[in-house]
């Protein structure tokens, strides 16, 4: 892949966000006031390969000069953080690392105290340093041209390509896959309360609590709805924001409203479990996210979609220890196990659910699903093919389009897809 392409898109497109289990090595803590963002891809060092649970090679390599230290805009009491937490315990398992090999910092805010978190980290005398949070990457890339023998990578950003700095790195999932699948769960679930006579094929509509109207969350939200669609083709969606990453009494509000507004079951990209508890005060299914719901929502919740940091951490790290180049921009998901949904909760979901989500997640890795294929949706009527071609507004489009499907996360890493699409009404605050 061209990195002259990679930075024309970069400029090209806006970009969005994310979220996300818990760690027990070092932390440090300092004040948090913002949540997450998004990634952009090109693979210039090398193909990226997982070893999530791979440590071939750790014991033969010498690992005791190894200091690892990481950037959390949250901490544990936060989905999106503690995901990455599982995943830095992940790695410290794989790759045999001790505790005191890894340092984290929790509630960084995106200014100045994540550069100075960086630096500290630096001086402490980790080889490798990682930030988990979009407003971070300016200060990584700060300390990272003074401290070029350290590898700077940062999660949801996109100018490490664009940086010139061979010691920075972007990393991200394909999340919106288990977007999908999480969805196909969702539209079993309308299939059954049709079957069963609890709403008719015409009231087949979902409700979605999303944080900002960013490429991520609208990738996020139309994967999930294309994911229910494929099975519940009466499907429609209603979308509302809190503009939070993490406002539990926002978004519980937000789910409330979108319940009142007919929606007989909610779904969420947001950070905490405001949503899955209104569902469960009005007992409505609901799909979670980052974690598992039904402690919360124990008689509601179906799944939830999940990302799995482990495999980047793992490979980094373990380049780190080889002394092998790391990928300026990786993205992966089902295939290379960064990404999933939690236990089905096998009193809620449908009949059939655990098979079909088996049908799906196998077409995903073996390639012969896209999420995005261009002829399962439409947009005000038309292909999206033929916006491209007629319409100046969709031209941006043009190089992500081919082959039948758009190529999210294969040009960028980054959520690109951020078309309004039929079927779903999109409300902002």
């Amino acid at each position: 892949m061209k990195k002259i392409l990679t930075l024309l898109l970069v400029l090209a497109m806006t970009v969005g966000l994310v979220t996300g289990c818990s760690s027990s090595a070092t932390k440090e803590t300092s004040e948090n006031t913002a949540p997450d963002s998004i990634a952009t891809k090109e693979n210039t060092a090398s193909e990226s390969e997982s070893v999530a649970a791979d440590n071939t090679g750790a014991e033969s390599a010498d690992i005791s000069g190894i200091k690892v230290g990481i950037i959390y805009v949250g901490d544990e009491n936060e989905g999106y953080t503690s995901a990455h937490m599982a995943g830095i315990d992940e790695m410290i398992k794989n790759l045999g690392l001790s505790e005191d090999q890894v340092i984290e910092k929790t509630n960084i805010a995106e200014d100045e105290s994540c550069y100075d978190a960086a630096v500290d980290l630096a001086d402490q005398g980790c080889n490798i340093i990682f930030a988990n949070s979009f407003g971070h990457e300016d200060f990584m890339l700060q300390a990272a041209k003074e401290y070029p023998e350290v590898q700077f990578c940062h999660a949801t950003g996109y100018k490490a390509a664009s940086s010139g700095l061979p010691n920075v790195h972007n990393y991200f999932t394909a999340v919106y896959e288990s977007r999908y699948v999480s969805g196909v769960v969702a539209g079993l679930k309308l299939n059954e309360m049709i079957e069963k006579g609890t709403i008719t094929a015409d009231k087949a509509k979902m409700g979605y609590v999303g944080a900002y109207p960013y490429a991520e969350v609208v990738s996020g939200y139309t994967s999930f709805y294309l994911g229910a669609k494929s099975v519940c083709p009466t499907v429609t969606m209603e979308v509302q924001y809190t503009n939070s990453w993490a406002d539990m009494a926002g978004e519980n509000e937000v789910a409330k409203q979108l319940i009142a507004n007919g929606a007989v079951l909610i779904s969420q990209h947001a950070d905490t479990t405001g949503a899955p508890t209104a569902a469960e005060e009005a007992k409505v299914p609901v799909v979670g996210y980052n974690v598992d719901m039904t402690s919360v929502a124990p008689d509601s919740a179906l799944t939830s979609a999940t990302i799995n940091w482990g495999p980047y951490y793992t490979y980094a790290v373990k380049n780190v220890i080889d002394g092998t180049p790391i990928d300026t921009d990786w993205c992966q998901g089902f295939k290379d196990g960064a990404v999933g949904i939690s236990t089905l909760n096998e009193k809620t979901v449908a009949a059939g659910t655990a098979d079909k989500v088996a049908e799906v997640e196998a077409a995903l890795k073996d390639g012969s699903l896209k999420v995005f294929d261009t002829s399962t949706f439409t947009v005000k009527g038309s292909k999206v093919e033929d916006l491209i071609k007629s319409d100046a507004d969709f031209s941006k489009y043009s190089a992500y389009v081919s082959d039948g499907y758009f190529h999210e996360s294969e040009l960028i890493s980054a959520p690109a897809f951020d078309i309004r699409i039929d079927g779903i009404t999109e409300l902002t605050q």
